[in-house]
């Protein structure tokens, strides 16, 4: 592969006849005119002239905006994509932000990639004035349930569990400087009645002035701190291989083990959660999937354990004589939907007021600090001024009025709904105090926008099969700011020698003498129904293969679902190779034209990484169907096999099922591709490049 900095021919020209219509196929030449004119459509590049107004929403001006402090991807000027390190290793990958670490970028990123399903392109207006927020009629599945789950461990559980280490290091007295600065403030606020102002001030100033934060509340690593006594203690992993986890388990990239530790969360919380640990997500499934539909539904096991007991202790389980059976579960799969947005919800609100306290370039970041503390300074006026009899006064009334008013406040809301239909939206905090802040959703769609408005894609995560090092991560003075010695700390990051001895001895048991691992009974067994269900997969498979060559439309969508090892080549930020209609191909992302398209052709545009005219050509005959980018409606991530059946091809076979995307465009025509090596990469090119406001679905 090119070093970092290669320089791609990123799509074929486009021939003068189409040139001169605007390069939209298949269009009225009013429809080319409103390609051309809509805002942010396809001359949304470092070389366009529009202004702030022209752009859709706040991310694209951002996007399109010249930065004080820039990264590799913040340089304009380039006529072709720049490849910045895809597919090369980490250390090789230049600073792509300025400001942002690659490593939190990529954590960023990777993120994003499993929060996002399907996006559909609105013409609503954005009271906030950033894209990509939830929609009110977003479907339920419980393969999202678990990613909003996994998103509030991720931020609101592991915020809270510091949050509670550092009150535990406060209560401890083992910082007794610290602790005794904070006593002595409590005592005199109490002692001069001026406890309520005295926290909402120093609330304010750990909001507008970020250096002090560290000063009242020193960090350290998460899973150091002993939640009951305040001290060291050996994290749960036996080695401190991250900071920012409650585990301290070791990671390759900086977020894994949180995302870990997130992902074996939701896979411990019962009934509801056991479908979303098996990823069940129906509306992503082929439309036929004869291996999906073969296997039983693993999320039934719990009502047939249950009904399996009730009939052992002389109980009727049978649906004919329970008639509550089916109306509680139509109830309770009826509220997933609202809990699943309450979650969302939540999440969205913890990474928004993350964001406004610690903003990311190229977003403002002293603004949403103001906002904030000239919420709270009324407050610090008013606290100086009432007594806590006058609280309680107040906060009496307060009963008596709701408790006795209602035909009046049902009055009130009518005639509010009436006057201001929106008024509850305004309301919002994402619509008010934090108008402007972003989810990481949000924030992560802006770094990938500033990436494609400069011709830079930024590179995806990177990932390797091999197991994260077993070795502590280096700590330096700022990372523990606890009173502790330095044989404490380190006897408490590295593992103990007797575990580990103890671990290896464990190890060597389990090998037999001729240097293979010993296999229990039951192993022997499992080992067999595993065999067998590989070859059953392998055996559909395989009559998919004949029943695609036949003209079976569905058996053609499974093909190449399970690639092999030699058919995985490295691809983007041009081309990425997939299936259409069950054929070998090439998808291809051009924005060196007038009007970027995404096209599939039997031919990469390049041929194989050079730049080649007659490869050009190739690809050109060989193009099966292209679309304005600028004119895509709808993107949906889909998945190769059934939920069901990517459980049984996971357990049985080991390997990756490569996912599909949908593209639907405005006159509601779809393409869909099949077989993606690296889907999450195409869909977050598309929805980068053009001027859509999108919603998340």
């Amino acid at each position: 592969m090119p070093m970092p900095g290669y320089v791609f021919r990123d799509g074929q020209p486009i021939p003068d006849s189409e040139q001169q219509d605007g390069g939209h196929l298949g269009t009225s030449s009013t429809d080319r005119r409103r390609i051309s004119t809509s805002t942010g459509s396809a001359l949304n590049t470092p070389t366009s002239s529009a202004t702030d107004g022209d752009h859709p929403t706040d991310s694209h001006a951002l996007a399109n905006a010249d930065h004080a402090e820039k990264g590799a991807a913040q340089f304009n000027g380039h006529e072709t994509i720049k490849n910045l390190g895809w597919n090369e290793h980490p250390k090789d990958v230049p600073d792509l932000v300025g400001g942002l670490d690659n490593e939190e970028l990529w954590t960023l990123i990777r993120r994003f990639n499993k929060q996002m399903y399907h996006v559909k392109a609105t013409t609503a207006p954005l009271l906030a004035g950033l894209d990509l927020n939830i929609a009110d009629e977003d479907e339920f599945s419980p393969d999202k349930l678990r990613a909003n789950v996994e998103r509030l461990y991720m931020t609101v559980i592991i915020g809270l569990m510091g949050f509670g280490k550092h009150i535990a290091r406060l209560r401890s007295w083992r910082e007794p400087r610290r602790t005794g600065a904070f006593a002595a403030t409590y005592a005199v606020a109490w002692l001069l009645n001026l406890l309520v102002p005295t926290f909402l001030t120093i609330l304010i100033v750990l909001i507008v002035y970020p250096p002090s934060r560290p000063i009242l509340f020193p960090p350290a690593p998460l899973a150091l701190v002993d939640s009951n006594t305040g001290g060291v203690q050996s994290p749960k992993a036996g080695v401190l291989g991250s900071h920012d986890s409650a585990t301290g388990a070791p990671e390759k990239h900086k977020g894994e083990a949180v995302e870990q530790e997130a992902s074996n969360f939701v896979s411990g919380i019962g009934s509801i959660a056991l479908s979303s640990a098996t990823g069940k997500h129906e509306q992503g499934d082929p439309d036929s999937d004869p291996l999906n539909k073969s296997v039983p539904d693993p999320t039934r096991m719990a009502m047939a354990g249950a009904d399996a007991k009730s009939a052992a202790q002389g109980g009727t389980p049978n649906e004919h004589h329970d008639k509550t059976k089916q109306p509680m579960e139509d109830a309770m799969w009826g509220k997933m939907r609202p809990v699943m947005h309450v979650i969302g919800d939540i999440s969205d609100g913890w990474e928004r007021f993350a964001n406004a306290l610690s903003p990311t370039a190229p977003f403002p970041k002293g603004r949403p600090r103001l906002i904030l503390a000239a919420v709270l300074a009324p407050a610090v006026a008013v606290s100086l001024v009432t007594t806590a009899a006058m609280f309680m006064k107040m906060a009496q009334f307060g009963v008596g009025v709701g408790f006795f008013s209602d035909p009046l406040i049902w009055r009130g809301l009518d005639w509010l709904n009436k006057k201001y239909p929106n008024w509850q939206k305004l309301l919002e905090l994402r619509n008010s105090i934090l108008k402007g802040v972003p989810t990481n959703a949000q924030l992560t769609i802006t770094l990938l926008r500033i990436g494609e408005a400069n011709r830079a894609p930024l590179p995806p995560p990177p990932s390797s099969d091999e197991p994260p090092s077993d070795k502590p991560k280096s700590l330096n003075g700022d990372d523990v700011a606890m009173d502790a010695s330095h044989d404490e700390i380190q006897a408490a990051i590295h593992q103990d020698p007797a575990e580990k001895e103890a671990a290896e001895v464990a190890a060597a048991t389990a090998v037999g003498a001729e240097g293979k691992p010993k296999h229990r009974h039951g192993a022997h067994i499992l080992g067999f129904f595993k065999g067998t269900t590989a070859t059953g997969v392998e055996t559909k498979l395989g009559v998919d293969k004949v029943r695609a060559k036949i003209g079976s439309t569905h058996a053609k969508n499974h093909l190449g679902v399970l690639p092999k090892e030699d058919e995985k080549v490295p691809t983007g930020p041009v081309d990425f190779k997939g299936r259409y209609k069950g054929h070998k191909g090439w998808v291809n992302i051009s924005t060196a034209a007038r009007v970027p398209c995404v096209s599939w052709s039997r031919e990469s545009s390049d041929g194989s990484g050079g730049a080649v005219e007659d490869t050009i050509d190739r690809h050109e005959k060989h193009v099966a169907f292209k679309v304005p980018i600028q004119e895509i409606q709808e993107l949906k991530k889909v998945g190769g096999l059934g939920w069901k059946a990517k459980i049984v091809v996971g357990w049985a076979t080991g390997k990756t099922v490569a996912d599909g995307l949908e593209i639907v465009d405005k006159a509601g025509n779809t393409w869909k591709l099949t077989a993606i090596q690296d889907r999450d990469e195409l869909f977050n090119r598309l929805i980068a490049i053009g001027g859509q406001k999108w919603e998340s679905w």
